[in-house]
């Protein structure tokens, strides 16, 4: 039952860019969309296990967040610019890659001599995997720059915040349902900021503005049941069994939103896919 629940991220991270992409809209519905999906599902959640939150903690988690709705932004705005098959697999080195360093220099993780060598090890795989994965023939006029790369590292700043916020000694003490509740509606609360800020005041009167709210639920279901698959597994295998995402993500922009690949391209990204869950399994026994 555990690795059962465990699936539901990996489903419903996978399938979010997908809803996404089939709904349409501009970034500023988009990120409107999961912060209002995900605000509904985190209020289901808390009248229902009625959790204990201080308030120090709620502004906390409501902040992280915001900040964790910059970095959603940034896929959304990537996933026009190169497809959600080749931004999805770099967003998730990127994330892997700053997780773990942050882990090892704040939180003292892979502490020992062959936990840092197994963890570099497979984060090497993992860039490998990559790059293969954004390959991409010049001849279809498709190619993805340094430009797209260094504008998607930079609002992933965004996920590495909101992913080290619950090991912050503010929330060592506080129930994980209990600030689920403030994180996803600080999420919303970035996203209505983006909307009003960047002028697409406009967005709360489009039909797409409310249809992506149905990503948002899957985002937020997957969200939810993370907490509990962390806890009956630890956060290490879960984060690995979220890794599965990737998979769902790459392959259904193909299928499903049919973004056009060359037969050498699609090699690339099998393998360059292989490669990143290869690494990501790898850094769980580190």
């Amino acid at each position: 039952m555990a690795y059962l629940i465990a699936l539901i991220p990996a489903l419903g991270w996978g399938f979010m860019p997908l809803i996404t992409g089939k709904v349409g809209g501009s970034e500023a519905n988009q990120i409107f969309g999961i912060g209002a999906g995900a605000s509904l599902v985190g209020l289901v959640a808390f009248l229902i296990m009625h959790p204990q939150v201080s308030m120090k903690a709620f502004l906390f988690s409501l902040l992280c967040g915001a900040l964790w709705s910059t970095a959603q932004v940034g896929q959304f705005v990537s996933f026009k610019r190169i497809g959600v098959s080749n931004t999805v697999p770099l967003s998730t080195v990127f994330q892997l890659v700053g997780n773990s360093i942050i882990g090892v220099l704040i939180f003292g993780e892979w502490h020992s001599a062959r936990a840092l060598t197994i963890g570099f090890i497979a984060l090497a795989i993992v860039i490998i995997g990559a790059m293969m994965t954004s390959f991409t023939d010049r001849s279809n006029g498709q190619n993805v720059t340094t430009k797209d790369v260094l504008f998607l590292l930079a609002t992933t700043i965004g996920y590495w915040i909101y992913s080290s916020f619950p090991k912050m000694p503010i929330l060592a003490h506080e129930d994980s349902v209990g600030i689920f509740l403030p994180e996803v509606l600080g999420i919303l609360l970035g996203a209505i900021i983006y909307d009003l800020a960047s002028g697409n005041a406009k967005a709360f009167t489009q039909k797409e503005q409310y249809t992506n709210i149905l990503a948002g639920i899957s985002w937020g279901i997957a969200a939810f049941a993370y907490i509990f698959a962390a806890r009956m597994l630890g956060v290490t295998v879960a984060f690995v069994f979220t890794q599965l995402n990737v998979i769902i993500a790459t392959f259904g922009g193909i299928l499903i939103l049919h973004e056009h690949k060359s037969p050498r391209e699609s090699k690339f990204t099998f393998w360059g896919i292989v490669l990143i869950v290869i690494g990501s399994i790898a850094t769980a026994f580190a």
